[in-house]
Formats: C-alpha cells, sequence, structure tokens
C-alpha cells in the first residue's frame, strides 16, 4: 500500500472590500446577477461572473424547473454561455457569491460537485487555471487560484481513451 496526501491552498479574505478592485467589480457582477435567478423551489439564489481574457464579462444565475435536476447551476450557466459565445477566449477568473433568499447566509459556498467537473473541462481545454472566488451574500470570501485546488482528482478526456 501507498499512502498519497493531497494538498489544496485556498486564500480567505474577511470581506469584500479586502479584494482587488477589479475582482471587488467582478462580486458586484456576481451579484447583480443572482438577484435575477429563477429559484421559485429551493429560494437559494446563486450568481456568477467570468472575467474572459478578451476583457469582457459574462453572467448568469442559476435556473431551476419544477422537474428536479432539469434546472442549471449558475457556474455552468455562465461557464457554458461563455464557451458558446466565446470559444477561443480563457477564462481568467470567476466570482460566485450564493445564499439563500429566507435567511441570511454569511459562508462561502463553493461550487457543487457537477459545477467543478464543469470548470475542470474548461481549465484542462484552455489548459490555464480559473481563480475562482466565492462568498455567501456577505462576510468571508475564498480565493481559490484555480479548479485543481477545489477538486484535486479530476475526471478528464486523458481517461476516455
Amino acid at each position: 500500500m501507498k499512502e498519497i496526501k493531497l494538498e489544496s491552498t485556498l486564500y480567505v479574505y474577511d470581506d469584500i472590500n479586502e479584494l482587488p478592485e477589479d475582482v471587488q467589480s467582478l462580486m458586484a457582477q456576481a451579484q447583480k446577477a443572482r438577484i435575477k435567478a429563477y429559484a421559485p423551489y429551493s429560494k437559494f439564489l446563486v450568481g456568477a461572473a467570468l472575467l474572459l481574457e478578451n476583457g469582457e464579462v459574462i453572467t448568469g444565475n442559476n435556473q431551476e424547473n419544477a422537474s428536479y435536476p432539469s434546472g442549471l447551476c449558475a457556474e455552468r450557466t455562465v461557464i457554458y454561455y461563455a464557451g458558446a459565445q466565446y470559444p477561443d477566449s480563457k477564462i481568467i477568473r470567476m466570482a460566485l457569491i450564493a445564499g439563500s433568499a429566507q435567511s441570511q447566509t454569511m459562508v462561502p459556498i463553493p461550487p457543487c460537485g457537477a459545477c467543478r467537473q464543469a470548470i475542470a473541462e474548461y481549465e484542462v481545454k484552455q489548459n490555464a487555471p480559473i481563480e475562482i472566488y466565492f462568498m455567501g451574500e456577505t462576510g468571508k470570501v475564498v480565493k481559490s487560484n484555480s479548479l485543481s485546488d477545489l477538486l484535486p482528482l479530476i475526471f478528464d478526456r486523458s481517461f476516455l481513451k
């Protein structure tokens, strides 16, 4: 038997005001997207904003459906739109803000497993990491330099050969 130790490095900011101004701006756009989320069933609203290498900012939010799990998370909504509209532009950074419409969420909420897999696909495709910043409605913000810090053992195209 052999033991394998995996390590991840995450950075925690006390609040959004500690972030660089360009990241604060991206988080503000994620917040605007969050307000427009369609989440009548879970009442859990998520907004996402992506910065592309061409300078474009793309936003998205979760979209629910009465036929669970036919809805789509904000992260996948925004990343798939970027892939469809800007297929040759790398994703530099992603900002996420999530929380319940019924109570205030003050803890950072990372992407779900399905969204981590989708983000991993784009990191592999572009051969470059994507910075990910995530938070609740208020409070601490967590930064990951790459999806690999959130999902260290990714399933990618190399397994499909």
